[in-house]
């Protein structure tokens, strides 16, 4: 398992992100992630991996499986604002910027070719890659170039309510600086709109010789939409019901325009017992770092789904 961590400004506007406590700090999500995921704690700042609302935070199910299983992810750093805490790949990315204001991504071509090194890199380790990501705020710029590709979709969010007017309204004023620009090839496209985890990812599926699922809903999905405009591989992907669920996101139906297919993990958190992880059932949170696709991986290895969704239980509790 591989996660690719990165920053888009777009997370710090009020109301975009619930990947954090304020807008400012969800700058700082991927790195205490990261660090959760790793040593099964966050050491680095008082903070416990529960939203405000007391729902615990994705990192904590892959957490969870990576216990389970043995499994140890590698992060990847396509572009942070703050130094990871934990050992990562390092292929020298920046923060990405407001797509409103200019390109968000310009080494966007550069970090395709750094995550093609990557993905044979990690071919050489492995024969199944469960890939996935950590970016706040980029199902906003998912909406951005899903929307530039050419797809009618829509996208999920961390809130229970989803903010699609305000995603909308920014996705029209970028929409209206490509046509400006004229940016139209797919790595154009992620330069001027994305963020700098869709080409290091979208590189990485690319040169990856093995078996390659994608971890993650609308995020990945704007990867799957890119490598489908680049004539590449487009590998399935792996997610949570909650996103095929949401009905603000149509996830379902776009995976089929996209021309790929979809894996749902139903970890049965309306029945565990718990009730920050039954917040996800009522669609909060839904997804991130993974957490589908490492669900998934530890039942593609043979854990069965009640020593999953009791492993969940059993980790998130420390946290309640």
């Amino acid at each position: 398992m591989a996660l690719v961590l990165a920053n888009t400004m777009l997370s710090t506007i009020p109301g975009i992100s619930g990947a954090g406590p304020t807008p400012e700090k969800t700058l700082l999500t991927p790195v205490l992630d990261a660090e959760l995921v790793t040593t099964g704690e966050i050491t680095s700042m008082p903070v416990r991996p529960n939203t405000p609302t007391g729902c615990p935070t994705p990192a904590t199910i892959t957490r969870s499986m990576v216990e389970l299983t043995g499994l140890v992810p590698i992060h990847i750093n396509a572009g942070l604002a703050h130094t990871p805490t934990v050992p990562c790949l390092d292929v020298y990315g920046s923060p990405g910027a407001d797509p409103r204001e200019g390109d968000a991504v310009p080494q966007a071509a550069r970090l395709f070719e750094r995550g093609e090194m990557v993905g044979q890199l990690l071919s050489q380790y492995s024969d199944l890659l469960m890939l996935g990501e950590c970016v706040p705020g980029g199902t906003t710029t998912a909406l951005c170039v899903l929307r530039a590709l050419g797809y009618g979709a829509s996208v999920s969010s961390a809130f229970a309510r989803n903010p699609l007017d305000l995603k909308s309204a920014i996705c029209r004023e970028v929409l209206a600086r490509l046509d400006e620009t004229g940016a139209e090839e797919p790595l154009e496209i992620l330069r001027a709109a994305g963020d700098p985890m869709m080409p290091v990812a979208a590189g990485i599926a690319s040169a990856y010789t093995g078996d390659i699922i994608l971890a993650g809903g609308t995020q990945m999905l704007a990867v799957a939409a890119t490598l489908q405009a680049l004539g590449r591989r487009v590998p399935p992907l792996a997610t949570t019901v909650y996103v095929r669920d949401d009905p603000t996101a149509g996830f379902a139906r776009s995976v089929a325009d996209v021309g790929t297919t979809a894996y749902y993990v139903d970890p049965n958190f309306a029945g565990i017992g718990h009730a920050g992880l039954a917040r996800y059932c009522i669609g909060e949170v839904k997804e991130g770092m993974g957490a589908g696709g490492a669900m998934t991986l530890a039942y593609l290895m043979g854990y069965e789904p009640e020593e999953i969704t009791q492993k969940v239980f059993d980790f998130v509790r420390k946290y309640s």
